[in-house]
């Protein structure tokens, strides 16, 4: 067995996640990093895509995963999470974080984040 780190990292996505009705109106620009860790031994030897997971394909679950609305962050994180589990049965583990960029909260932040593992 032949552990990988496969990270997809500073995705950006604008989206309309929030509880406030702006937010759901407006829409946010989001950042996500999603790394897993996957067995490549078959893929390292073979040279071929279809012997690992894709990160193209996990990319493109996200984008689909990020186009629905959620009030917060959390429960988007966990619908990416259940959707590679679903889908990616070579995913041994990973972790998600999610970052709204300037969060409307009254003051200068650049960005709030959830962090989840699975």
């Amino acid at each position: 067995m032949k552990i990988a780190l496969i990270e997809l990292e500073n995705m950006e996505f604008y989206a309309f996640h929030g509880c406030y009705r702006e937010e759901q109106i407006v829409g946010n620009r989001f950042l996500v990093d999603f790394c897993f860790e996957t067995d490549t031994e078959k893929a390292c030897q073979s040279d071929s895509v279809y012997d690992t997971v894709s990160y193209l394909d996990v990319y493109e679950m996200i984008s689909v995963e990020m186009m629905i609305h959620s009030d917060i962050l959390e429960h988007v994180a966990e619908r990416i999470i259940a959707a590679t589990k679903s889908r990616f049965a070579g995913v041994l583990s990973g972790k998600i974080k999610i970052s709204k960029c300037n969060p409307p909260l009254g003051g200068n932040i650049e960005k709030v984040s959830v962090t989840l593992k699975f």
